[in-house]
């Protein structure tokens, strides 16, 4: 606990010196990072929550920090909404480091997404919480004017697609596998909509 409470302090002075949104983020961030773990809290008791809050804190907040800091200011509102859907694709993606921990999960309480609907609904909801989110990404880059952007994280997402539909087949045996190769298109499909948002802004 003193070892969390410590690097807790030295993070909110390093988030400090970076200036004030880097300060935010930062709060943000170890405030989520300890309501995973808290108890009464235990976000990660829960698919539904402690997924939410790691896809926030893996994606969507090093996504607005970097940018607060290189831009020293609130970044653009475009920024944020596709920093803030390929968040919530994220929740999709901790949703697959649950399947291979299903047994333990169901022994120790833990209410991840596999134990609460199963493995098969909690693969669907996988695949949704991925595939619409980027969608609505191509969808904006498109209407941006950034229409190679939004045709190549278009090709990205439709190869995904070609692999959930395997993944979906037989998800506690596939599940690292899509892992591996799905979410690799997934990051690649966020590095193209990075240089069009750069292109953009």
């Amino acid at each position: 606990l003193y070892i969390a409470i410590i690097w807790s302090l030295i993070s909110l002075g390093l988030g400090a010196a970076l200036g004030l949104w880097a300060f935010a983020a930062t709060v943000f961030g170890l405030a989520l990072a300890w309501a995973y773990s808290m108890p009464p809290i235990r976000l990660k008791q829960n698919g539904w929550w402690g997924n939410a809050a790691c896809g926030l804190c893996y994606e969507g907040l090093p996504w607005f920090t970097a940018a607060a800091i290189m831009l020293g200011a609130l970044p653009d509102w475009r920024i944020i909404a596709i920093a803030a859907l390929y968040s919530i694709g994220a929740h999709g993606i901790m949703t697959l480091n649950d399947f291979k921990s299903i047994e333990g999960d169901t022994r120790m309480g833990v209410r991840s997404l596999p134990v609460q609907l199963g493995a098969r609904n909690a693969a669907w909801v996988a695949c949704i919480m991925m595939a619409v989110p980027q969608a609505i990404v191509i969808e904006m880059l498109f209407v941006w004017g950034a229409v190679w952007n939004a045709a190549i994280v278009g090709a990205f997402l439709i190869a995904q697609i070609a692999l959930m539909r395997r993944f979906l087949q037989s998800p506690i045996e596939r599940a690292i596998w899509f892992s591996a190769f799905g979410v690799l298109l997934y990051v690649l499909g966020m590095l193209v909509s990075a240089f069009a948002l750069r292109s953009l802004i």
